[in-house]
Parts: structure tokens; C-alpha cells; sequence
């Protein structure tokens, strides 16, 4: 039977994990904007370099809110608030979109710099507390949902573009709009429940040695105090190591040969994430049904749909990422996509076109099915797997920078080919997608060769994984080293030169 504890470590994850919501909804709403002719009009009917900018615009908010200050507000001010300030600025965005003046697309392009930036605090705090509080037995399961709930994200927005679609001339430019303003339901709830969740063990021992606290955050997810103690232990050995032998900051991610190979290999998974082709297909998917389909009725119902069968096959993480592991995920994963880029392209580049600029219906219906089995391989793999893999490989001493740093490479990754993409899908067609086809190869095979498997490994001894020092067992042995420091419960703090009472663990 399932422990209450265990139940409530599920809820507080999948608090954290609607930040992820807010990613999938924005994500997918500037693409379902784009099949609103209300919308074209209001902004003069941009072309597409003016495309291109309103999707870059967002991940430069993104990107240098996850490189320069989302690592360091979970640091000073903790994850809850990491990610409660990110869902806020996500709020104000919104309404910036939503009433920016007809024809003023420079307001709607700031409201998107804006979002960025909310996302990326979101992000950057919601994946570092998952990894810190749930128990690593299941933490493979909590974060797919991470994936996952970015495809209810997608879900959410694709469905109401698709209601509105139905009635454009009864809506006007509101049909555009309600689709924006929904984006306000989820940082809402999240605002309403983050509060009211525990703070991270680990922020709390490592900000100012508070056992206190960190106790009491692990009673309230942990079956008995035994687990509590232990877990304790093991976090203040980590801690005390990390302290005493490795530097914090930015300046650490560069110091350590170990960190900087987990840098190099997550900042290549995250980019790799972007360049599979689901991020062109999320930010640009309307305009390339629009070369199959010439209904955009059509077009949303595909989009929705695609979001739907996207959390169904997110869930597929949940039972396959702790049983066959990371690696085998990415790699499965990797030339599934190939496969399936290689067939579409094919496909469409060697079918005769009709007049109409459409395909002929089995044409179309073999596309759309490729592209749903595309998103039935990413989503388990280089959709869920490669969040879970960054949010669990670097040590609490710079964990906070690491993955604000390298889960942003997406965007930097993801602003370069969302600024190309439309001229050359109008140039190339579904050529391009040959391209989609290689990279995917290519990176299963980098993850044959160099990605470690990380099942089940607890955040302490990650990085013996890397080829660092496993910092439970150094810290243990300065703890055995100069008993004195623990004696009667004191703890040194070396970074502050000073010393802080604290109940002895």
C-alpha cells in the first residue's frame, strides 16, 4: 500500500512540474496565433523574419534568465521562490500580450521577452526541487511528468485555439486573445500552492546550515525518522565536502574536470532536444500543415490532437526511465525520430502537389501519422529523459547554476533554428526535414559513446558517475578527519568565517 508520505511527495512534485505548463503553453500558443487570420491582421501581417523575432524574443528572456538569474535566486531566496516569482512575471506577461495596442507587435514581442524570463526562473527553480525532495527510487517516474506536463501546456492551448477557430468572425480578434489569456490559469494555481509546500532540505542546509528546518521539510516527505537522519547525514557530508574542498558559483562549473564534462554532455543533450525537429514542429507546425492541408480548421484539430496523444505518450517515461535507464531512452529515442523525419521527408518531396497547394488525402494522413509517431519517440526520450538527466547529475554546490545554465542551451539552440526555419521551409519545403533526420542519428550515437547511465544513483554520489570524488564518503572522512567540528552539534561554516549552533544529526 502506498504511504501517505509518499503520496504527498507526489503532490509537491507535481506542483513544481506545472511550471513546466507554463513552457508548453507558451510554446504553443504563438504557433496557434499563427493560424488566426484575426491575428495577422491586427499586427499588419507580419512576414516571416518578424516571425522569427517574436519566437527568438522569448528564449532571450529564457536564456538569460536561466544563464545569470535563475540559478542565483533559487541560491539566495530558495526554489519556492524561484518559482513563484517566475509564475508572476508569466502573469504580467500574459496581460501584455493579451491588451497590447492593434497594429504595437514591439508591446506583444516585449510581453514574449517577459514571459522568457518568467519561464526561465520557473524552470530553473521547478526541475532543481524535484530532484532535491523526491526519493531517487521514483525520481525517474516524478520527472516525466515534467515532460509531460508540457504537453498538457501544448494541450490546453492547442484545444482553445481549436474552439476559437470555429468561430472567427463571431470572435474577432478576441479569438486570438482567449487564446493568449488562458495562459493565466496555471501560474495562478501555482502561486496558490507553491507557498504551501516545503522548501528544499538541501537550500536549507546549504544556505545556512538550518538542520532544523531541513528536518522538519524531510518529515513531511519521508515514511520514518531513521530515513530523516540518514538523509541528514548524507546531505551535510555532501555539503560539508563541497564547502570545505570545491568552490561554489559560476566559477565552479569550470574548475573541476568532472563538472565540466557533466556541463559539456547536458549542454549538448538540452541543444540536441532542440535540434531533434519538436521544436520546429511546436513553434511552427501550422505553417507546415499549410503545405499538406489548406483548411485551418483542419490544421488546429491536428494540433490538438498531437498535444493530446503528446501527454499519453509522455507517460510512457514513467515505467520506462527507472526500468531501461537514460541512456537507452536517448538512444531508442534518437533514431526513432530519424526514421520517422527520413519517411516524411520522402514522402512529401517525391508526391505530386494538386492545384490547390494540398496533398492528396492518404499523402496528408501518412504525414500527420509520422509526425505523431515522431512525438511517440521524443517524448519518453529527448522530450522527459533529457530534464531528468540535467536536473539530477551536478552536486548541491552548483546545481542551481548548472541546470538554469544548461537547461537553457534549448533556448539559445532553439532561438538560432526558430530564426532560420521559416525562410527555410519557404525556400526547401519538407526538404529540411532531411536535416532533422541526420541529427537525430547523430545523437544516439554521441549518447552510445559518451553518456553515462544515471538510474537510481542518489544526488550525493552522482558525481563518482563522472569521474569526481564521491562527496558522502569525502565528507564523511573530514568529519572523521576533525571530529571537533561536530562535537556538541557545532558546525563550522568556512564560506561565512563564523560558527552556527545547530541540533547535532
Amino acid at each position: 500500500m502506498v504511504s501517505k508520505t509518499r503520496v504527498y511527495n507526489w503532490y509537491i512534485s507535481l506542483v513544481a512540474a506545472s511550471c513546466m505548463v507554463l513552457y508548453g503553453y507558451d510554446a504553443s500558443v504563438f504557433n496557434a496565433l499563427q493560424n488566426s487570420e484575426n491575428w495577422e491582421a491586427y499586427y499588419n501581417n507580419p512576414g516571416p523574419n518578424i516571425i522569427g523575432a517574436i519566437n527568438t524574443s522569448y528564449t532571450v528572456g529564457a536564456v538569460v534568465a536561466g544563464f545569470f538569474m535563475g540559478g542565483p535566486l533559487a541560491d539566495f531566496a530558495g526554489r519556492r521562490i524561484g518559482m513563484g516569482t517566475g509564475a508572476a512575471l508569466v502573469i504580467i506577461a500574459t496581460l501584455m500580450q493579451t491588451f497590447a495596442p492593434r497594429g504595437q507587435i514591439g508591446i506583444f514581442i516585449a510581453g514574449r521577452v517577459l514571459i522568457g524570463i518568467g519561464q526561465g526562473l520557473a524552470l530553473t527553480a521547478g526541475s532543481i526541487y524535484i530532484g532535491e525532495l523526491c526519493p531517487p527510487e521514483i525520481r525517474g517516474k516524478i520527472m516525466s511528468f515534467w515532460q509531460m506536463f508540457y504537453s498538457v501546456g501544448s494541450f490546453i492551448a492547442y484545444w482553445v485555439s481549436f474552439a476559437t477557430s470555429k468561430h472567427p468572425e463571431g470572435l474577432g480578434e478576441w479569438d486570438w486573445k482567449m487564446v493568449v489569456i488562458f495562459q493565466l490559469l496555471m501560474p495562478i494555481v501555482i502561486l496558490s500552492q507553491v507557498f504551501f509546500i516545503p522548501e528544499s532540505p538541501r537550500w536549507h542546509v546549504q544556505k545556512n546550515r538550518n538542520y532544523d528546518k531541513a528536518r522538519a521539510a524531510l518529515r513531511r516527505v519521508r515514511d520514518t525518522d531513521e530515513q530523516v537522519e540518514a538523509e541528514i547525514t548524507t546531505i551535510r557530508e555532501a555539503i560539508e565536502f563541497e564547502a570545505e574542498a570545491i568552490s561554489s558559483g559560476y566559477s565552479a562549473l569550470w574548475k573541476d574536470k568532472s563538472v565540466r564534462k557533466r556541463m559539456y554532455l547536458a549542454m549538448i543533450v538540452n541543444g540536441g532536444q532542440q535540434i531533434t525537429g519538436q521544436g520546429t514542429l511546436n513553434s511552427y507546425s501550422s505553417i507546415i500543415y499549410k503545405k499538406v492541408f489548406t483548411s485551418s480548421d483542419t490544421i488546429a484539430l491536428i494540433n490538438a490532437l498531437n498535444a493530446t496523444f503528446g501527454i499519453i505518450f509522455t507517460l510512457n517515461a514513467t515505467w520506462t526511465v527507472d526500468r531501461f535507464g537514460r541512456k537507452f531512452l536517448f538512444i531508442v529515442g534518437g533514431i526513432g525520430m530519424g526514421v520517422c523525419m527520413l519517411i516524411a521527408a520522402t514522402v512529401e518531396t517525391q508526391t505530386p502537389t494538386l492545384p490547390n497547394g494540398a496533398k492528396t488525402q492518404p499523402v496528408a494522413i501518412s504525414i500527420v501519422f509520422l509526425m505523431f509517431l515522431f512525438a511517440f519517440f521524443y517524448k519518453p526520450s529527448w522530450g522527459a529523459t533529457v530534464w531528468i538527466f540535467t536536473a539530477e547529475i551536478f552536486s548541491m554546490n552548483i546545481r542551481a547554476q548548472a541546470v538554469g545554465m544548461c537547461s537553457q542551451t534549448q533556448n539559445v539552440v532553439n532561438s538560432i533554428v526558430q530564426q532560420f526555419f521559416p525562410v527555410f521551409l519557404q525556400n526547401e519545403g519538407f526538404y529540411a526535414f532531411y536535416m532533422f533526420a541526420a541529427i537525430n542519428v547523430l545523437l544516439a550515437v554521441f549518447v552510445w559513446f559518451f553518456v553515462p547511465e544515471t538510474k537510481q544513483v542518489s544526488l550525493e554520489e552522482m558525481d563518482a558517475i563522472f569521474g569526481g570524488a564521491n562527496h558522502v564518503v569525502e565528507g564523511a572522512a573530514i568529519e572523521h578527519k576533525d571530529p571537533a567540528r561536530y562535537e556538541s552539534g557545532t558546525i563550522y561554516d568556512d564560506n561565512k568565517g563564523a560558527t552556527e549552533r545547530v541540533e547535532k544529526a
